[in-house]
């Protein structure tokens, strides 16, 4: 006859680097502050274009415009953000994984990336957002304040 016990302990999940697998852990999960800032509106911008190709494509959606009723947006608004992926494939995930915003304004606006993605050749793309990319970083350090 085999014999039945229970053990109960506490348990998480965790990961070991970006991109890694899933590492099962015993214990509770250990408290991870949330990094300061925000993440810049483009990154959010691209993310939601991604999401939205998705939809597309699986069909749970018929069109930008179902997209725009369904977000309380414009047409027009929709397909700004859906010309995010436009984009060279390394722009869009340079975008998602900008730092975070700490003070003041974004150093990038969709504004500025939408004339990158109205360029057809990608490496003229590459071209303009290095250079956008390198104005962006010397406006951010323009404004931040001196440290004492």
């Amino acid at each position: 006859m085999t014999e039945t016990f229970t053990l109960e302990c506490e348990i998480h999940f965790d990961r070991r680097g970006r991109g890694s697998r899933k590492v099962l852990e015993t214990g509770p999960a250990p408290f991870r502050p949330a990094e300061p800032g925000r993440v810049p509106r483009v990154a959010r911008l691209m993310a939601l274009a991604i999401r939205f190709d998705g939809l597309l494509r699986e069909g749970a959606v018929e069109s930008y415009a179902e997209l725009a009723r369904l977000g309380h947006v414009t047409r027009a608004r929709v397909t700004q953000i859906m010309n995010l992926l436009h984009l060279a494939p390394d722009i869009q995930e340079e975008i998602l994984f900008l730092p975070r915003t700490r003070t003041g304004r974004d150093a990038l606006i969709l504004v500025q990336l939408q004339a990158i993605a109205q360029v057809l050749d990608w490496q003229k793309q590459r071209r303009m957002w290095r250079a956008l990319a390198a104005q962006a970083v010397q406006g951010a350090q323009a404004e931040e304040p001196a440290e004492k």
